[in-house]
């Protein structure tokens, strides 16, 4: 066979998780399948050591003048040089028209929640939902088979665009194996000294986007602090401005004094940043599956996270899973994973063997069963895609 991979934004500086997906994916297929023809399509960008091709395997760059017009414009031209027989585009979105057959992968659909709090703070963010809104509904209805990421996605994908139980498969992301090895003491002094870490902290890898919990996780902290001064928060991203729309003058205060907000952490440095840290938090109030839960499971460091959506799903009974909405339950989840080494160590303990059920190379050999119904040698093409079982 022949297979496109659409991964736009694989080489930008700053990924995101839908691109560290896409990214392990390739890796992993690459592992794995020796017989079929695989062509990656990229946007050239800062970061093309990421991605190193080998055997049956060619990157292809296209440039373009944004987004859309890679997506809509140029991707369309380029996929009908190359005579794909299946084009996987991997990031919720695909363009309208290719002549090739797709698979699309959806890792939710909370770009069309209308709920005000799932509302994304800026105006780029914003324009990528409407652009979604409008676009995915329509290929849906041109019967493209559909990858997810968990069971919840699945429900709500079924729910929101009618899709029926044979059209989608439950692929469940994996956990790298760089975060399975424990990390060189020499690793963690040098990304301690990068981002300056204090000796004891939270961390928590948030944005300014509202189901990411921020607020309520600096509310949290800020409470946690009258029972325990030693342990700091650490905050990936930049210090936002609109915090002191929700906080007093003395709160601020208290956050920029005790809360230290360390911008973009690499790749390379995550492993470290999760194995440090006294306690992950990952209070979302909405997720499609949650990748950063079973990484810091899997760097050995116990998780609080929502007790919502696809997070209690994907964390299992390896965390403690919390009300989002209330700060002063993450308070106490705080305060009992500090205080109680029994409670702890079990989690950790839970965490690390949950995690390796997660696995790159058993969710490529399952989307290979996606890509297999396209084959052109088959006669009959599977009619049931391949489904993740419940943990």
């Amino acid at each position: 066979m022949r297979i496109g991979i659409e991964a736009q934004r694989l080489f930008r500086a700053n990924k995101h998780g839908m691109d560290f997906v896409a990214l392990e994916l390739i890796h992993a297929l690459q592992d794995i399948d020796t017989e079929n023809d695989y062509f990656i399509f990229v946007r050239p960008d800062i970061d093309e050591q990421c991605l190193r091709l080998r055997g049956r395997f060619t990157l292809v760059k296209l440039t373009a003048l944004n987004y859309i017009h890679w997506e809509q414009v140029v991707l369309p031209l380029a996929i009908r040089q190359y005579r794909l027989d299946v084009l996987h585009c991997t990031a919720n979105t695909a363009p309208f028209l290719t002549g090739t057959p797709l698979v699309l992968t959806l890792h939710d659909v909370l770009f069309m929640n209308r709920n005000a709090e799932m509302n994304t703070a800026t105006i780029y963010q914003r324009l990528g939902n409407v652009y979604r809104t409008f676009l995915v509904p329509w290929l849906i209805r041109r019967g493209q088979p559909v990858i997810t990421v968990s069971h919840f996605a699945s429900s709500q994908i079924k729910e929101e665009l009618r899709l029926p139980d044979a059209r989608i498969s439950v692929l469940y992301n994996g956990v790298s194996p760089k975060f399975l090895v424990p990390s060189e003491e020499e690793q963690h002094l040098q990304a301690r000294l990068r981002y300056k870490l204090p000796a004891r902290y939270f961390l928590f890898l948030g944005s300014a986007d509202p189901r990411k919990n921020m607020i309520n996780v600096l509310r949290a902290y800020l409470a946690y602090r009258n029972r325990d001064t030693t342990i700091s928060l650490v905050v990936s991203g930049k210090n936002p401005a609109f915090l002191r729309q929700h906080f007093t003058p003395d709160e601020c205060g208290q956050i920029q004094a005790h809360c230290h907000f360390i911008g973009y952490i690499h790749d390379e440095d995550l492993p470290s940043l999760y194995a440090m840290a006294d306690v992950f938090l990952f209070p979302s109030i909405s997720e499609g599956f949650g990748l950063p839960i079973i990484e810091a499971m899997a760097s050995g460091t116990p998780v609080i996270t929502g007790n919502r959506t696809a997070m209690p799903e994907v964390a299992g009974s390896a965390a403690l899973l919390v009300d989002p909405h209330r700060p002063q339950a993450i308070t106490d989840a705080m305060h009992q994973l500090t205080t109680n080494a029994l409670l702890r160590q079990n989690l950790i303990r839970r965490g690390q063997a949950w995690a390796t059920r997660f696995s790159w190379p058993e969710t490529a050999q399952q989307l290979l069963t996606v890509y297999r119904q396209f084959d052109p040698a088959q006669t009959q093409p599977a009619r049931h895609a391949q489904t993740t079982p419940f943990l």
